[in-house]
């Protein structure tokens, strides 16, 4: 035989359907994708008491959407409190449906070779939002919301891309809890409420 790299690639014996597989997928979608939710009401969104803060998801991967690429949730900050600080190297952005306050944004340089490596910049930025604006968080930052009123919630639709997951590049990392976090707390509208309710004392 004139392939000198015949002793090589003529090793094996294992045998696996695997573009089958992607036929049989691509064949059984459209009846899978039938059953799966395109309007997703209210009641159907689950409430995550969550280490980023108090949350209701509005899509995930892993709610049986129709959504394929995109994760979004609702973030409520209550009065004087604050999101977690956490950093992804997914983009993100987040709508203002009410409230008022501020980001705390640090950005990273980064290396990606077989492993991830990022060192985070001494400068953090400071951003001021309100109701009807969008926040743009760039990929590998450093970031925080916080509500600057004592009386009034801030909510936050938060959206981001499950791409990078799909890439092997889920890198997410937590560096501080949200205050109201308690991992022996489920989380409900009642709960919500209960919070929301509450008033931060003014510093003396």
């Amino acid at each position: 035989m004139a392939w000198s790299e015949s002793k090589a690639w003529m090793r094996g014996t294992v045998n696996q359907k695997l573009y089958q597989a992607l036929l049989d997928d691509a064949e059984t979608a459209p009846a899978r994708n039938a059953k799966r939710k395109k309007i997703v009401h209210p009641e159907e969104m689950p409430w995550e008491m969550a280490r980023q803060g108090l949350l209701k998801h509005l899509v995930n991967e892993a709610m049986n959407t129709r959504m394929e690429t995109v994760d979004a949730y609702m973030q409520i900050i209550p009065p004087g409190s604050r999101s977690g600080k956490h950093r992804h190297l997914a983009e993100e952005c987040l709508y203002v449906v009410e409230g008022q306050g501020y980001d705390l944004h640090q950005d990273c340089d980064v290396e990606i070779t077989d492993t991830y490596h990022w060192t985070p910049q001494q400068e953090v930025k400071r951003y001021e939002w309100e109701a009807g604006d969008v926040i743009f968080v760039p990929p590998n930052t450093i970031h925080q919301h916080f509500n600057a009123s004592t009386d009034k919630p801030v909510r936050l639709i938060s959206a981001i891309n499950r791409i990078y997951k799909y890439c092997g590049l889920n890198d997410l990392e937590q560096i501080e809890d949200a205050p109201e976090y308690d991992a022996q707390v489920v989380l409900s509208a009642e709960l919500v409420e209960k919070y929301l309710k509450r008033r931060v004392k003014e510093p003396a």
